[in-house]
């Protein structure tokens, strides 16, 4: 039986964790200089390529982890340089958006907005340590995938209305929002690479 009170828990955990609020600004910076059919396409394609992730980590988190001797700490580690980079390149670029036909296949929907910042280390140790509680359970199992399409549906209704913002704010606007996403998200970046350390020490 649907066990409403796994779903629930999960659902919200998800959805704090992922902050649909918070990446509107951060989705904003990276796609609101270019057109709205390439914005409306991110805003959808985004959600969808950590949905697809974080399933995969669902079904078979723990086993991929222990096969390439993995933690979560190595996780946070990592997903806190990727966002680094990208924060350094938010707060000492133009905010132009890449030109060339080196950077005109680059989807930003994949990363970082899919990956780490929707299916980060935060968004995939949740949903490992909610499966390992379901105990073979159909019900919580099958709560626990409702949970994590709610979620994703969340962010993506979040991201889609974001993009009439982009009238608003204009040229201008972006620019000033892309470094502000920027320092927000160094700070994330600086977090998880602590949080990473701790979880090192604590374990070392």
């Amino acid at each position: 039986m649907f066990d409403v009170s796994v779903y629930t828990a999960t659902a919200i955990t998800l959805i704090v964790i992922m902050d649909p609020p918070g990446q509107v600004p951060v989705f904003l910076s990276l796609v609101g200089r270019r057109d709205e059919a390439y914005r409306r396409r991110a805003a959808w394609q985004a959600p969808l390529v950590s949905l697809f992730v974080v399933s995969v980590f669902a079904v078979g988190g723990k086993a991929i982890l222990g096969y390439l001797h993995i933690g979560i700490p190595a996780l946070q580690g990592a997903g806190g340089l990727l966002l680094l980079l990208v924060a350094l390149q938010l707060l000492t670029g133009t905010g132009e958006p890449p030109t060339g036909k080196a950077t005109e296949d680059v989807n930003v929907a994949i990363v970082p907005l899919g990956t780490p910042l929707l299916a980060g280390p935060g968004t995939i140790a949740a949903v490992i340590v909610a499966v390992s509680e379901g105990h073979g359970d159909a019900g919580a199992y099958l709560a626990i995938a409702a949970a994590i399409v709610t979620a994703h549906a969340v962010v993506c209704l979040a991201l889609l209305y974001s993009t009439t913002v982009v009238r608003v704010l204009k040229i201008s606007g972006i620019t000033l929002l892309a470094k502000i996403a920027g320092l927000l998200l160094a700070a994330i970046a600086v977090q998880l690479i602590a949080t990473s350390v701790i979880g090192f020490a604590a374990t070392g």
